[in-house]
């Protein structure tokens, strides 16, 4: 143990060896005898190594650390709509590592949720959350560092919304906007402040061996930046992350109103850092883009509110099957896609993606699911058309 409050950013290409060390130099109060879980990114069903879910030698790092502080440790996850944990836990490679260690996975989902009020929340009055996650005595977020559509990027704080049951993620992104809310924030980042109020993880390892940039936070290209941040201040660790991806931490609103909300620095200037210089550590990444249609010429996409699963089956479906797509335009000489919970003005002849635009079915192609998959969006254009 290292004996500081400092945030550690260690740079390593072995992930298992940076993790570990990164861990080994924080200040982690003693857990031995106790139950620590540990919450990866697993939320999707998609192979190791591509910067949408941890890492598993990162995972491996933390079981070694934590059973040597002799604790019980377990991994869980509540994945996004549509896969099981164990569908997410068996591609990602952490369930490879879990029974090499010899280690419970938690399907976060398989017991009833419990609720949670959240005083003095600015979108949220409650919150219903796995109870595994209530019921440890130590929690360790375990994100990747990558971009995302709505929030600009994806860390310890986001990570946290995986401890969400099943669609009570998904209600996060279908906020109704307060009379009163500031309109250039985006309800989404008030929830997920509001989440850390309550439900604020104890450590974070924040894996950024291999990251994620562009369309995050599933549809991006692999970065490989070799960098783990680790901290028991949550949130100056997702500061010092995102300014090593080369954002601002001041214009990330969650980060910005969680440190409202905890009192906690997201000023990097103001936050210390082992090494105490990170210039030399900074990696920019690209940005995910405000509009799919420039990176998609000849698509119209209508978003209002969605939630990051729907989004990922419209990016999937451009980035597999776009020049398809334009064999079915619309108005215009364009192909028009809408998704969200608040759309109104659409033109007709719209792909409507996902059950919370039923609303609108009458007005275009209706495509249900919670998401829908983008080989059953695209066999549901060529049978309507």
């Amino acid at each position: 143990m290292s004996g500081n409050l400092a945030v550690i950013v260690v740079s390593n290409t072995d992930a298992y060896a940076g993790a570990f060390e990164a861990l080994c130099r924080a200040d982690i109060p003693s857990v031995s005898g106790k139950n620590v879980l540990l919450k990866p990114n697993a939320g999707r069903a998609v192979e190791p190594l591509a910067g949408i879910t941890t890492n598993p030698e990162v995972v491996a790092a933390a079981i070694d650390f934590f059973q040597h502080q002799r604790a019980s440790v377990r991994v869980g996850e509540s994945p996004i709509m549509g896969v099981t944990a164990a569908e997410t836990f068996e591609a990602s490679g952490i369930a490879e590592i879990a029974r090499k260690h010899s280690v419970e996975l938690l399907d976060l989902d398989a017991r009833p949720a419990r609720t949670v009020p959240v005083p003095n929340g600015r979108v949220l009055s409650k919150l219903c959350i796995c109870p595994d996650v209530l019921e440890a005595d130590f929690v360790v977020s375990i994100p990747v560092a990558k971009t995302h559509m709505h929030t600009v990027v994806s860390l310890g704080l986001k990570n946290m919304k995986g401890c969400l049951r099943l669609k009570e993620k998904v209600r996060l992104h279908q906020i109704d906007r307060p009379a009163d809310f500031p309109p250039e924030l985006k309800t989404l980042d008030a929830a997920i402040a509001d989440l850390a109020s309550v439900l604020l993880p104890d450590f974070s390892l924040i894996d950024g061996s291999v990251g994620l940039e562009g369309l995050g936070p599933s549809a991006g290209s692999p970065k490989q930046l070799g960098l783990f941040v680790a901290a028991t201040d949550c949130l100056a660790a997702d500061a010092v992350a995102a300014h090593l991806m080369g954002f601002d931490p001041s214009q990330i609103p969650h980060l910005s109103l969680a440190a409202e909300i905890t009192g906690s620095s997201i000023d990097v200037a103001k936050i210390p850092t082992l090494p105490a210089d990170l210039s030399p550590l900074v990696d920019p990444f690209e940005p995910a883009p405000t509009e799919l249609s420039v990176e998609y010429p000849g698509v119209v996409v209508h978003d209002c509110d969605s939630c990051s699963a729907c989004l990922s089956t419209v990016v999937m479906l451009l980035e597999r099957y776009h020049s398809q797509l334009l064999d079915y335009v619309g108005p215009n000489r364009k192909f028009h896609i809408a998704l969200g919970k608040s759309l109104t003005d659409i033109p007709p002849g719209c792909v409507l993606i996902g059950n919370c635009t039923a609303a609108k079915k009458a007005q275009g192609l209706f495509v249900k699911g919670c998401p829908p998959v983008p080989s059953d969006v695209l066999e549901a254009i060529k049978k309507a058309k």
